[in-house]
């Protein structure tokens, strides 16, 4: 005759290897995350080394330090999509979709902008030209950096905010509130820099399409804030830990 603790045990190994499988996801997202942010310093700081024309081995690490960043970033993606809540279906939800996608295509469209970036001193290697003003793919690229990016990693933040609070109970086990009230603070940042392409080139000024504001700096807080998206993440994943425990 079958107990009744024997019929629960199949269910009850299974959430316990659900849970499991879930805070490695939480812990390979958050540490992701965090490392996202933490290589962007050194990153961004390069651009700023040299008042003039940065010198070749500038501009090919600082790209060389940004593709390993998009890569990065599209780990935390990918373990992020597998933490965002479901519907009653067990489907996520369309703002969950969005912010995956737009997240993703943010990763190519920065991907695309380096490789322009990195190929003026690749094709000029004597001319002493700097990628983000001078030479015929300074434009191209600016624009990449600046409007397209920001747009779609607004919808980024904005679509997992969206989500998170849409989640409330299960948006608790994913980041703590703080990290979504800070989401939507980049979010909207990053949607007011969007018309910097009608303030020029002059990468002088802080709300030109390649200003040191409008495109350093928001680049900067925008993944500086994937660090501490990560963070987040990470100790929510640690709360979970010891209360399962």
């Amino acid at each position: 005759m079958t107990t009744p603790s024997s019929t629960q045990n199949p269910s009850a190994s299974s959430r316990h290897a659900a849970d499991a499988s879930d805070l490695s996801t939480t812990t390979f997202a958050g540490r992701a995350g965090m490392a996202v942010g933490a290589l962007s310093v050194p990153m961004v700081a390069l651009y700023f080394v040299y008042s003039g024309p940065p010198p070749e081995w500038n501009v090919l690490t600082r790209s060389l330090l940004t593709l390993v960043i998009m890569a990065v970033l599209t780990a935390f993606g990918v373990a992020l999509a597998r933490l965002l809540p479901r519907d009653g279906t067990g489907r996520r939800a369309i703002v969950g979709q969005l912010t995956i996608v737009s997240l993703l295509t943010y990763v190519a469209v920065i991907l695309f902008a380096t490789s322009l970036e990195a190929g003026t001193p690749l094709a000029f290697p004597d001319r002493g030209m700097d990628p983000t003003t001078d030479g015929p793919l300074a434009a191209a690229m600016a624009l990449a950096h600046g409007p397209i990016a920001h747009l779609w990693i607004a919808m980024f933040f904005l679509g997992f905010a969206r989500a998170a609070q849409r989640f409330t109970a299960a948006a608790s086990s994913v980041v703590p509130r703080w990290t979504v009230r800070g989401s939507i603070v980049v979010g909207v940042i990053n949607l007011l820099a969007i018309p910097s392409l009608y303030f020029g080139m002059d990468a002088t000024h802080f709300y030109a399409v390649n200003g040191w504001g409008a495109d350093a700096l928001v680049g900067l807080i925008t993944l500086v804030w994937v660090g501490f998206t990560g963070l987040g993440i990470h100790r929510a994943g640690k709360k979970r830990a010891r209360m399962l425990t």
